[in-house]
C-alpha cells in the first residue's frame, strides 16, 4: 500500500459518504449505552458526523493514520474469515481510537469498538463488498465519532477532577 495526500483526500470523501450507514449505528449506539448507564446520549445529525469528519482529516498526523486504517480495512479479507479475525479487529480498534482522539477518549472509542463489532454484521454494510474487514470498519468509524461527538454530560462543562495551578506561578 501507498499513501499520498491523494489516497488520503480520496479515504476522507469516501468516511463522508458513509454518513447513511454510520450515523444510524452511532446512534443505536448511544440509545444501547445510554440504558446500559442509565443516562440521556443526544444522537448525532449526519452534518455532525460529516462536520466531525472533516475535522479529523483536516489534522495531517491523524488523516494519514485514519486513512491507512481506512483503506486496509476496506480491503481486507481473509479465505474463511476467522483466521483473519485479529488483524481486523486490531485495526478496528486502532482506528477507533485514532478518530477519537488521545486518552482518555481513545480508550473509550476502543472499548466501544467491541460493543459496536458484535451489532454491526457484513450485511449492514452499505456497498456490500463482503470483505472481512468491512464490519470493523463500520464499527471502527461508528465507535470513534460516537466517542469524539458532544452529547454526553458527563463531556459537558468543566471535570470536578481538575487541579488549578498555584497561585505563585
Amino acid at each position: 500500500m501507498h499513501v499520498t495526500p491523494e489516497t488520503v483526500r480520496d479515504e476522507h470523501a469516501w468516511v463522508r459518504e458513509r454518513a447513511p450507514v454510520v450515523v444510524p449505528v452511532i446512534n443505536g449506539t448511544r440509545e444501547r449505552l445510554g440504558r446500559l448507564f442509565d443516562t440521556e446520549v443526544d444522537p448525532v445529525a449526519p452534518e455532525a458526523y460529516r462536520r466531525e469528519v472533516d475535522a479529523v482529516f483536516a489534522d495531517g498526523e491523524v488523516a494519514v493514520n485514519v486513512a491507512g486504517c481506512v483503506a486496509l480495512l476496506r480491503d481486507l479479507d481473509v479465505a474463511g474469515d476467522y483466521p483473519g479475525f485479529v488483524v481486523d479487529e486490531v485495526l478496528g480498534r486502532e482506528l477507533a481510537a485514532a478518530i477519537a482522539g488521545g486518552r482518555p477518549l481513545s480508550l473509550l472509542a476502543q472499548a466501544t469498538f467491541h460493543l459496536v463489532d458484535v451489532q454491526v454484521t457484513e450485511d449492514a454494510t452499505a456497498d456490500g463488498a463482503g470483505a472481512a474487514g468491512a464490519d470493523d470498519l463500520d464499527a471502527a468509524l461508528a465507535a470513534g465519532f460516537q466517542t469524539r461527538l458532544p452529547g454526553w454530560d458527563w463531556r459537558e462543562g468543566e471535570s470536578p477532577f481538575a487541579v488549578e495551578p498555584p497561585a505563585d506561578r
